[in-house]
């Protein structure tokens, strides 16, 4: 799901800079606000986990490629503003060092998995109960479906993105001058795999790992962005 330089033109990959800008300074103040000491070296393994759980690239037929994000799992751990920084980091690491997205296109890859999909995600999860008082059997199904509907729509986000550049950014003769596929091609090639295999395999793994932390350490499920003094969920 990480695009490449190249495939997104100016008119959309300045735009997504700008509104990553603005979201990076808001959840920086509110994580500067609510994440305790102990939460801090949590942040930093749920970047480590993030990273490498992107690293495994499935192709797919389409000449597209898919992996898990765990970004809706960072938000039931750490709240969505620190997903938000953690996998911001990840994304801006695999781009300098690894060539993993584009340099041009981390505001867009940004907005897709490190906003929409933690915010979307952790919207779902709190909605189906996951924030109910633990243990609970309905917090592992809550943060399954959360997982996959918060990669889905990173991953609708996507192809619009990729889709609406032969209307935008085209030659005098109607060529393409970025990404040439329309969205009538990139939405069915990026949202078929999404919803039918790639969707439940992020949800498995967002699943599993917190029905595990549950029983295993329950005290780092339900972490929500309280304030000092505040009771967390």
């Amino acid at each position: 799901m990480h695009i490449p330089d190249g495939y997104l033109s100016p008119q959309t990959y300045v735009p997504a800079y700008g509104v990553m800008a603005v979201v990076w300074a808001v959840v920086s103040a509110r994580a500067k606000r609510t994440l305790t000491d102990r939460q801090i070296p949590l942040l930093a393994l749920c970047s480590a986990f993030a990273f490498v759980i992107m690293m495994f690239n499935v192709p797919t037929p389409g000449g597209t490629t898919g992996h898990a994000v765990g970004a809706v799992l960072l938000a039931i751990l750490i709240g969505p503003s620190a997903a938000c920084l953690a996998v911001t980091t990840v994304l801006v690491a695999q781009a300098l060092i690894f060539g993993d997205g584009g340099v041009t296109a981390i505001g867009a890859n940004c907005f897709n998995m490190a906003f929409v999909m933690p915010f979307v995600g952790y919207a779902v999860y709190r909605a189906l109960g996951g924030a109910k008082p633990r243990p609970s059997r309905l917090r592992p199904l809550a943060a399954g479906i959360a997982g996959f509907v918060g990669l889905n729509a990173a991953a609708l986000c996507f192809a619009l993105e990729m889709g609406i550049q032969p209307l935008i950014a085209h030659d005098s003769a109607g060529r393409a001058l970025y990404a040439p596929f329309p969205l009538s091609v990139t939405v069915p090639a990026i949202m078929i795999w999404h919803l039918t295999i790639l969707g439940f395999v992020e949800a498995a793994v967002t699943a599993l790992v917190v029905a595990y932390l549950q029983k295993a350490e329950p005290s780092l499920i339900g972490i929500t962005e309280t304030r000092p003094g505040e009771t967390a969920e």
